[in-house]
């Protein structure tokens, strides 16, 4: 079942700016979602208008499979959000704020004082409910925030910059809170631009980019396309001797390496699988007398993979505006007399409609 989405979702403000373009995203249940993207890709904007925030200049949206308009409170009774960097009342305690949010969710007072304690265990904050909330580190408030996200006990949780501006411990624990709360029963997508952290939480990846989804696939996928082939590692000793052999390490010396110092990143083009590479290069090592410090098959894999992908993205923009005109007839009038200038093509600097892919 698909609890989001999207086909050809348009966003464009005061006929100026596009923040989506033609987005064709699907999400299913149960998925951790990741929408990844660098700031101003449109993640923000596409949470708003799942959210019935906004209304989308064009394009189909659907959630939880009805659509959704601004007018469809109901639908969003069933959704938990976090905002980015959110804000509180400072002088309530954690347990006064949950109970603020469950009045204005209509629930049962009895209800609400049993799902909050719940939450702020789940969120490990139990120890911390009677304190205020002025006193609060910025990852404690987080924690906070996806417990008053969870409080209708949402079916889609969408949390936009979860790990922002947190430190290496504040972002584990609000990994560890999301991990503890997804399941099959409930849908998160997690927006960021932290890729560190959507490989350790998310099921599933999309990456977009000027308003575009331009990749979309399992996690795992997403890994395995960024390990194929390539090992870091780093050498002491004769390393020299070493570099001379590289292109030995395949048959049809199918072998691309860069140098730094001691530090090597080989790429193998080759046939083999990355395990029997590796163990041709730690028996290259041994018999040119280097010495290994460390090696890595996965180093900065998923961040090098996005990165490979937005390049990729940007260098096909030719291709997407030579396919975009065959499709448009730019000399001479229509049969109904109609130039191609008079049929609403894109003004100048707009970005140009593209088939998603």
């Amino acid at each position: 079942m698909a609890v989001v989405e999207t086909t050809d979702l348009t966003k464009i403000y005061q006929k100026r700016y596009i923040a989506l373009n033609a987005l064709s995203m699907r999400v299913e249940k149960g998925m951790v979602y990741g929408l990844v993207g660098p700031n101003g890709a449109g993640k923000s904007t596409t949470f708003r208008l799942l959210l019935g925030l906004q209304r989308p200049t064009a394009g189909r949206l659907t959630v939880l499979g009805e659509t959704m308009t601004p007018e469809r409170a109901d639908l969003r009774r069933r959704i938990g959000f976090l905002p980015t960097n959110p804000t509180f009342p400072r002088h309530l305690t954690p347990i006064g704020y949950l109970e603020f949010v469950g009045s204005i969710l209509g629930m049962p007072h009895d209800l609400a004082q049993v799902q909050l304690a719940r939450l702020l265990q789940a969120v490990d904050l139990t120890s911390a409910a009677s304190q205020r909330l002025e006193g609060f580190s910025t990852g404690m408030l987080t924690r906070v925030g996806i417990a008053a996200a969870l409080m209708n006990d949402p079916e889609l949780l969408i949390l936009d910059e979860p790990t922002s501006g947190l430190d290496p411990s504040g972002r584990k624990q609000i990994i560890e809170s999301i991990r503890q709360i997804a399941g099959r029963d409930r849908t998160i997508i997690i927006a960021t631009h932290i890729l560190g952290d959507v490989e350790r939480v998310c099921t599933d990846i999309g990456i977009i980019a000027e308003g575009r989804l331009i990749y979309a696939g399992p996690m795992s996928e997403m890994r395995r396309l960024a390990r194929q082939g390539t090992v870091s590692l780093e050498l002491d000793g004769n390393v020299a001797a070493f570099e001379e052999r590289i292109s030995t390490l395949d048959e049809f010396s199918s072998v691309n390496w860069q140098r730094s110092g001691n530090e090597f990143r080989i790429t193998f083009l080759g046939a083999h699988p990355l395990e029997e590479y590796v163990q041709r290069v730690l028996a290259l090592i041994s018999s040119t007398g280097a010495e290994l410090l460390h090696l890595d098959t996965g180093a900065n894999e998923i961040e090098d993979s996005f990165l490979h992908r937005l390049e990729e993205d940007r260098s096909r923009g030719i291709e997407r505006l030579a396919a975009w005109s065959a499709t448009h007839e730019t000399s001479g009038p229509d049969a109904d007399g109609l130039a191609s200038s008079d049929r609403g093509l894109p003004e100048a600097g707009q970005r140009l409609p593209v088939e998603p892919r």
